[in-house]
């Protein structure tokens, strides 16, 4: 398997367990700003962090199983697992919430930390 085909899995199975919580509590998805800026930020630090990584030789990766498209050295693969975070952890975030707000009618009203 190639590490695109492998990203791409892991991306597909984070879409979806978002895709859950989206559907069942409408009013409590992830704020899409909010979302879009993280994975913003995550994909800049990947792209600088994974090049540096690279270029100072602690990784490598088999080019035999890469699409060849790089941002830095860091390939187009390596990008997946922080979109795959991005999507899927204000998903649950908000899943969680959602459930304490079920457990406890009080707890909806101030603590969003």
């Amino acid at each position: 398997m190639t590490y695109f085909g492998l990203s791409a899995l892991f991306v597909a199975g984070a879409i979806l367990i978002a895709l859950v919580p989206a559907l069942i509590m409408p009013r409590r998805r992830a704020h899409l700003g909010a979302t879009g800026l993280t994975l913003l930020v995550l994909v800049l630090l990947t792209a600088v962090f994974d090049t540096v990584m690279i270029a100072s030789g602690l990784f490598h990766y088999s080019a035999a199983h890469l699409l060849g498209v790089r941002i830095g050295l860091a390939p187009l693969e390596d990008f997946a697992y922080p979109l795959a975070g991005a999507v899927l952890l204000p998903a649950l975030w908000s899943a969680l919430r959602n459930r304490r707000a079920r457990a406890q009618p009080g707890a909806e009203g101030g603590d969003d930390a």
